[in-house]
């Protein structure tokens, strides 16, 4: 397993009190797993995809990343584990403004300190992937909100994680590019990567495989779409990606 959290819950503390967004919950999370958590807003499905992601860590129960507790991490071991095992997909982009697209690819490799000449090539390889190839050298002010995440999804692959955590991938986007993120997302799975995505969106929730429902910070449900075929893994529209996205090292 690459996650397994028994018990977990997390606690914050209040003015008024400590409020519980996240109640003991059990789960884990497979290799190559398509799991979507949804429930409506302030149910805690972001506060367990941060700890999922070990950005936060449980305030009770034990969360184990590769079967290391994470709570008995440094910060700096914490911190490497997320630039180099899990990657992050968010609603509103967060690409770095004064970057191009490459330049926001490239980030978490320098950060990894990979060699120039080898995150050159995986940025190109990983524009293409996205159908973003004749954009490279594009600030995200250039860039339409469908271009902007495909190049949070390929910054979000540069260091080849095992897990990438998207949390309302398609929430800043209409319909139609929407549904093109979604598709780009499922082809990253059926190419090896474990993808958990928080959403209140049934649609894109019933493209995974499994699916958790959250109520006031616990599972009240786990299902499995009866009859769901994987989808194929169409290029993306734009310039044709090729290649997938890597298997962890």
């Amino acid at each position: 397993m690459i996650i397994e959290a028994t018990n977990v819950s997390r606690v914050f503390s209040m003015p008024a009190g400590p409020v519980t967004a996240v109640r003991d919950i059990t789960l884990s999370i497979a290799p190559g797993e398509h799991l979507a958590i949804k429930g409506p807003s302030g149910c805690g499905k972001s506060t367990l995809l941060h700890m999922l992601g070990c950005v936060d860590t449980p305030s009770s129960g034990t969360l184990l990343f590769d079967g290391r507790d994470v709570s008995t991490l440094r910060d700096r071991a914490r911190s490497l584990l997320r630039l180099n095992q899990i990657g992050f997909v968010f609603q509103r982009f967060f690409l770095l403004p004064m970057l191009t697209a490459a330049e926001n690819i490239e980030l978490p490799q320098s950060e990894a300190g990979v060699n120039k000449d080898v995150r050159h090539a995986r940025t190109r390889e990983l524009l293409d992937y996205v159908g973003l190839g004749a954009r490279a050298d594009h600030r995200p002010s250039q860039l339409s909100g469908g271009e902007m995440q495909r190049v949070a999804i390929a910054r979000a692959l540069a260091n080849r994680p095992r897990l990438l955590l998207a949390d309302e991938p398609t929430g800043e986007l209409d319909q139609t590019t929407g549904e093109q993120i979604a598709s780009l997302l499922d082809r990253v799975n059926a190419d090896g990567t474990a993808l958990v995505i928080v959403t209140h969106d049934p649609g894109l929730a019933d493209r995974c495989r499994r699916i958790l429902t959250m109520k006031d910070g616990r599972i009240e449900s786990e299902t499995h779409p009866v009859g769901r075929a994987l989808p194929a893994s169409p290029k993306p529209s734009g310039e044709g990606g090729s290649g997938p996205p890597g298997a962890s090292r």
